[in-house]
């Protein structure tokens, strides 16, 4: 039966206009009909097959996730709702892995022998960005605050299909080895990967597929920046502010000064480099001295020495802040992860994937309903990008945001596909891009995601020279030193 869901328009005579436009413009999947695909190999035929099957799930899988909009280690509906999916479809589900309960791994294994293939999926969402599914902000009907900001919902939905697609193709054709699906949280506090890489769960995999919602479609080619994630606590003595100040010893002047030490420090630190931060808790009322004050900081930089070079050196500030102010502190690492690591050879045969399968065909509705968006934030009326971006010859120069991702990719060769879901230039983590992936149209990301992943893993199933290259390339790149975590290997996870 098929269903349109429609986001909520501003007319009745605008809602009629979008339905009968989506209606006859564009399929509510996104994919090249299989029956046109050339040259492709029985077992990406098999897996694009069940994808076609799976088509109207792993659109419901988009709006469910939208739907719950869960944060960080706290998406228990969300974690259970896919690792239930996963289960039903014959996966072997481990859950409350690493010590987290919303973190999961689903394998499936055929035959004997075979190499073991990841599969990330992500789902957590944003605080404070949720927003309606429609091109201007409203709140959400039912009152949830939180969104996906960062399409987390698309992710999970694409990543599972794509796990579930190999699976269906590794049992039709006979092809040995295992895919796991790795249901990962936290993404957005930098915390989920970092956990489970600490607990060894990525170790004895071959080669790992992810892949993220963005506004435009290409193969990552482009790193990511360090980063050391940490709190700093400090405690003093309360009194009151006019009376007798002398008795006090303000926990709130240490994060100051903490503050203007580091904002000295960056005027000698390397271009690549960006520290920021904000103060959680700075004291109840002005009459009395505040004996408690916590400041949160990141510290970032394209190479990791760099990350923990800085970071001793805002411990060292916050040491002398605390000195200063006669108050005690305490340092709280949360996380840390390295910059990631690209494959070439795997970057090599994604873009072959994704060049056969092409960009989302999104109805000419979501068109008009994102440059609707564009106009109301003052933006370049532009809809959404759809085209293919070429693979460059060299990497492009790193991104400024950080993933845990890239723990992952120091582990095992890991790849990563970009597929646009929201008009192009809107601002990302906002209630624009909450609203975008709450259309049912953006599902379409997902599918390309899907079957651009599954295309892959069946290469790095049936194809063992891939493997090699891309085991080859990842020794180069990581200079053949193991994989050592930012964080001790026995601290627990922030659980909230």
């Amino acid at each position: 039966m098929l269903r349109i869901s429609l986001p909520r328009q501003t007319s009745f005579t605008a809602g009629v206009a979008a339905f009968v436009l989506f209606f006859i413009a564009a399929p509510l999947t996104s994919q090249v009909p299989t029956t046109l695909m050339r040259d492709v190999s029985p077992g990406k035929m098999a897996a694009l097959e069940a994808l076609d099957d799976l088509a109207d799930e792993i659109r419901d899988m988009s709006m469910t996730l939208w739907e719950y909009s869960e944060i960080a280690l706290l998406e228990h509906r969300s974690a259970e709702y896919l690792a239930g999916l996963l289960e039903a479809e014959g996966f072997e589900v481990e859950t409350g892995v690493a010590g987290m309960p919303t973190a999961f791994v689903a394998t499936f294994r055929h035959g004997s022998g075979g190499p073991v293939l990841g599969v990330l999926a992500e789902y957590d969402a944003l605080p404070g960005v949720g927003n309606a599914p429609v091109p201007h902000r409203e709140a959400r009907a039912d009152g949830v605050t939180s969104g996906q900001g960062c399409g987390h919902n698309l992710f999970g939905a694409g990543s599972v299909g794509a796990a579930i697609a190999i699976k269906r193709a590794m049992a039709d054709r006979d092809i040995p080895g295992e895919v796991r699906l790795f249901g990962t949280p936290a993404e957005e506090t930098v915390v989920g990967k970092v956990y489970m890489a600490n607990a060894g769960v990525f170790d004895d995999v071959d080669a790992t597929l992810v892949w993220h919602p963005m506004t435009e479609t290409r193969v990552t080619n482009a790193s990511t920046q360090a980063m050391n994630n940490f709190t700093v606590e400090f405690r003093g003595q309360a009194a009151h502010s006019a009376a007798d100040p002398w008795n006090g010893r303000s926990a709130l002047d240490a994060v100051e000064m903490m503050n203007y030490g580091a904002n000295l420090m960056r005027e000698h630190v390397q271009p690549s480099t960006r520290i920021h931060y904000v103060m959680p808790n700075a004291g109840e009322a002005p009459n009395v001295v505040p004996e408690y004050a916590k400041a949160w900081y990141y510290v970032r930089d394209t190479l990791r020495a760099h990350v923990d070079e800085y970071y001793e050196w805002l411990l060292d500030i916050a040491a002398a802040a605390a000195q200063a102010t006669r108050t005690e502190h305490e340092v709280s690492l949360i996380t840390g992860v390295h910059a990631l690591l690209l494959n070439r050879p795997l970057q090599e045969a994604m873009q072959a994937n994704l060049e056969a399968v092409g960009g989302p065909r999104f109805p000419d509705a979501f068109q008009a309903w994102g440059r609707e968006m564009q106009a109301g934030l003052d933006i370049e009326q532009a809809g959404l990008d759809v085209d293919v971006q070429p693979l460059a010859t060299r990497a492009t120069p790193a991104q400024g945001g950080s993933t845990d991702v890239a723990e992952v990719s120091w582990i095992t060769p890991t790849v990563q596909l970009e597929v646009t879901s929201a008009p192009k230039g809107v601002p990302w983590h906002s209630w624009a891009t909450s609203a975008s992936h709450g259309t049912e149209w953006a599902a379409a990301a997902a599918d390309v995601a899907a079957r651009v992943m599954a295309m892959t893993g069946v290469d790095l199933l049936t194809d063992p020279d891939l493997l090699a290259a891309a085991r080859e390339a990842h020794g180069r790149s990581t200079a053949g030193r193991p994989w050592k975590s930012a964080i001790p290997k026995d601290q627990k996870p922030p659980l909230p």
